[in-house]
């Protein structure tokens, strides 16, 4: 059903890349991409989130920041976003991709937001990757 996955963020540089890596390793098969809403274009995953990855026995090491666009929106058959803000802000941008946007949280108790760990603490990117790793999780039984 989802054979096409985009992952957002603000930047592409610390939560989508990650989830990204995660959902590439439990979805063989399906085109998993990321970019950013706000993209720091061309950047590196952040260190402290490309640490953790690795820790995690994630890939993330290619990973360059991209800046999204209406086009990978239509491409996407699901478009996973961290916050209710990212939501609507694809919404304003591609109001026909609304209906396929969700939060990469929805199946977690309370359907939170994943907060930008960006320029944070290394315990506040390792909280982000929990959130992130139970996330996933919960999505990967309803994407194979």
């Amino acid at each position: 059903m989802f054979s096409r996955i985009l992952v957002l963020c603000t930047g592409n540089i610390c939560r989508s890349p990650v989830a990204e890596a995660m959902l590439k390793g439990g979805l063989p098969g399906k085109a998993v991409e990321s970019a950013g809403l706000g993209a720091l274009v061309d950047h590196p995953t952040d260190p402290n989130a490309a640490e953790l990855a690795q820790q995690a026995g994630l890939d993330v090491s290619q990973h360059k920041a991209r800046q999204a666009t209406t086009a990978m929106f239509r491409n996407a058959d699901l478009i996973l976003v961290m916050s209710e803000g990212q939501k609507a802000r694809v919404a304003e941008l591609d109001p026909t991709a609304s209906g396929k946007t969700m939060l990469i949280g929805h199946w977690l108790p309370g359907r939170p937001d994943i907060p930008d760990p960006y320029k944070k603490s290394r315990e506040a990117f390792a909280h982000v990757h929990q959130l992130l790793e139970e996330a996933v999780t919960a999505w990967l039984p309803r994407l194979k």
